[in-house]
């Protein structure tokens, strides 16, 4: 028997079907539709994502990076954050990094994806110390270091991800990144306060991040963003964080694609026993960030955070995996493995889509003027094709790959 959908739902679903921008209560409406509805907002978004990207589902084949994972926030749900003298501790000598990219050259990757903590110098003398030795003042500094060694030294494409950025910093990396990346988290200021996840990570303030990602639309660069669901926001103010990236992107058209990443509970952090979300929650956020985003917007979820459950993301609008490696863990979620690409391939092909491998910069953005670094440009070129996506022949040899 057909589900009757409430007023409020069948109202949203309307405005998505005469293709109308959703607002705030359209947008909460869908993200609370009851169970029985769920199918039909999961469906809608389905179809807007056919409408707006076809049924291409990409991926991006990376090496990982942990440039240093000291961090001067303590966020309750992180365990990639040590401090030093911590095991684990540790701070990637350029040698190191050099060493990494050039092993997943020979694996077929393309990004370097440098992740880092949240300006450690400002914390640890330790840090600074590390990093006066080798002549640089910012951790930030030695990260354009690395990434202009990476072009220097490798093929690969760096895509720098170290937290809150100035004007400045995003300037000094955009000449070495074809895109950069900041993760918004939440929009819920409340989630800063004491005892909340962010309440000892000045870092992770709202208003900061979104002005990161404000300053890179004004420059112009490809920028990668998203929501982690799961470390006790409401679904309202998902919507208010779907609908702040929503205003950037509209505003600077530089939002390349959205990640809905979903909280995973982990040993040893001051949230292990805090629930995870469902995985019928990830699909109705999913959802609900095709339906706010609109149909051009890439909008992704990492595959090994939901293992064998891929054809049901599909099925809720997402047209990207992320980046996987065929050499290097996922240092933020070490306990959850890469898919085997041969096996994603395949889930995305029983769920009616076809498995494509693009760049760090998607394709879109690399025929916009002004994206593309000048020395990067041939770079670029030579790995796509009239798509921006890079040859399906190198996608079947990576099917191999774990």
């Amino acid at each position: 028997m057909e589900t009757r959908l409430s007023p409020a739902v069948e109202a949203a679903l309307e405005q998505v079907r005469a293709g109308r921008t959703l607002d705030r209560a359209a947008g909460v409406a869908l993200i609370e539709a009851g169970p029985g509805e769920l199918p039909a907002v999961l469906a809608a978004a389905a179809a807007l994502r056919d409408a707006g990207r076809g049924r291409s589902v990409t991926y991006s084949r990376k090496v990982f990076l942990p440039l240093t994972n000291l961090c001067r926030d303590d966020c309750g749900y992180c365990t990639f954050k040590r401090d030093p003298g911590q095991s684990g501790a540790h701070t990637m000598s350029l040698d190191e990094v050099l060493a990494v990219c050039e092993t997943g050259a020979r694996l077929g990757c393309k990004e370097a994806l440098l992740s880092l903590g949240d300006k450690p110098e400002a914390r640890f003398p330790e840090h600074r110390d590390w990093l006066r030795q080798r002549g640089y003042r910012t951790t930030m500094e030695y990260l354009r270091a690395a990434c202009e060694a990476i072009v220097r030294h490798t093929p690969l494409l760096p895509h720098a991800n170290p937290g809150l950025m100035s004007e400045r910093d995003l300037r000094d990396l955009r000449e070495s990144n074809v895109s950069v990346g900041l993760m918004l988290e939440t929009a819920a200021d409340r989630l800063a306060g004491p005892g909340g996840p962010h309440g000892a990570a000045p870092d992770k303030l709202p208003r900061l991040r979104l002005r990161t990602i404000e300053t890179a639309g004004r420059l112009g660069i490809a920028f990668t963003t998203g929501v982690l669901i799961g470390i006790g926001e409401t679904r309202a103010e998902r919507v208010e964080a779907l609908l702040a990236l929503r205003e950037l992107h509209a505003r600077y058209g530089h939002v390349q694609e959205v990640i809905v990443q979903n909280f995973r509970a982990k040993p040893g952090i001051p949230m292990a026993r805090h629930p995870e979300p469902g995985f019928e929650e990830l699909r109705r956020t999913v959802a609900v960030a095709r339906l706010v985003l609109g149909p051009a917007m890439n909008v992704q979820a990492p595959p090994n955070l939901s293992p064998g459950a891929y054809g049901g993301l599909i099925a809720a609008g997402l047209n990207d995996w992320g980046g996987i490696s065929p050499l290097t863990i996922d240092y933020i979620n070490p306990e959850a493995p890469w898919p085997h690409l041969a096996a994603l391939a395949r889930a995305t092909a029983v769920a009616g889509g076809r498995l494509r491998e693009r760049l760090a910069i998607y394709p879109e953005f690399i025929a916009r003027p002004g994206f593309v670094p000048e020395a990067l440009r041939p770079r670029v070129a030579a790995y796509v094709d009239d798509r921006g996506l890079v040859p399906e022949p190198a996608m079947a040899e990576a099917g191999g790959v774990a």
